[in-house]
């Protein structure tokens, strides 16, 4: 799924402004693994990529929005959806594949969900962003022909398990597993 923030977060930044965006992002990354989500800060973020605060404040704006945005970077860098099997195996293989994904970066996947549930106007569009690419991909394990209402309860089932592993009621690979019996149901 190609998008203008997966390029670059903010609308209309010249090539120069897209190269600071970058190195805020990079650096936003590193900082999270070194320091985890609650002690990181945008001055911390601003210092690792050699720019002021008030310039990681103008593209960031704040630490929800760098998780969110490293959080829409990560998983529009998810594998492409399966396109053998059975409908219910599809739809288990890109569960898997975007499961796998958030946990290859534990400490995104532990930031990402507070800074989902928040509402700043910049975290909202990439929410819907978020969504739009679960949804996608959804749509497109499931195939031509797939009733809208096995679409919504698959949706809803997978926004409650990342839910729950985002407030640490199960893990990611948890997740995978207790997901694959409720596809199958809600497919067949």
């Amino acid at each position: 799924m190609s998008s203008q923030v997966n390029q670059t977060p903010r609308r209309g930044v010249d090539g120069r402004q897209a190269r600071t965006v970058e190195r805020l992002m990079v650096a936003g990354m590193e900082e999270l693994r070194a320091v985890g989500h609650e002690t990181l800060t945008v001055r911390g973020v601003a210092l690792r990529a050699g720019v002021s605060s008030a310039t990681a404040y103008t593209y960031l704006g704040s630490k929800n929005r760098l998780f969110v945005e490293l959080f829409w970077r990560h998983l529009a860098e998810a594998s492409a959806v399966e396109t053998t099997g059975s409908r219910a195996e599809r739809v288990q293989a890109a569960v898997r594949s975007l499961t796998t994904r958030i946990a290859q970066e534990p400490e995104l996947a532990a930031a990402v969900t507070p800074a989902l549930l928040g509402s700043d106007a910049d975290v909202a569009r990439l929410r819907l962003r978020i969504g739009s690419e679960f949804a996608s991909r959804f749509d497109a394990a499931l195939g031509e022909g797939a009733e809208e209402a096995v679409r919504e309860a698959l949706l809803l089932a997978f926004f409650g398990a990342l839910l729950q592993a985002g407030m640490g009621l199960m893990t990611f690979d948890e997740m995978v597993d207790r997901l694959a019996p409720v596809v199958a149901v809600i497919v067949a």
